[in-house]
């Protein structure tokens, strides 16, 4: 019970400490409508490639902590029909 205490805890801090960003969605796009414009398209797919990445990243964490969350379950309630 103190191990979940101290994940729920660590979890609850780290979502609230926030760390000022200063997007540059304007300037990016600028610069990927400049290069499609001189004919390069392979900056805009490496935007996209970068978009992709940093929406994956929270679901592949929150499946990762489910897996173990279920296998722990699973593990412990095999230990409690075994009594």
């Amino acid at each position: 019970m103190k191990r979940f205490v101290a994940i729920v805890f660590g979890l609850i801090i780290s979502l609230a400490i926030q760390f000022n960003a200063n997007a540059q969605c304007a300037m990016c796009r600028a610069s990927v409508e400049n290069n499609v414009s001189n004919g390069e398209t392979t900056i805009g797919a490496g935007l996209n490639n970068g978009i992709l990445y940093l929406f994956i990243m929270p679901y592949l964490m929150a499946m990762i902590i489910g897996f173990f969350w279920y296998r722990s379950a699973k593990r412990k309630k095999a230990r409690l029909s075994l009594r």
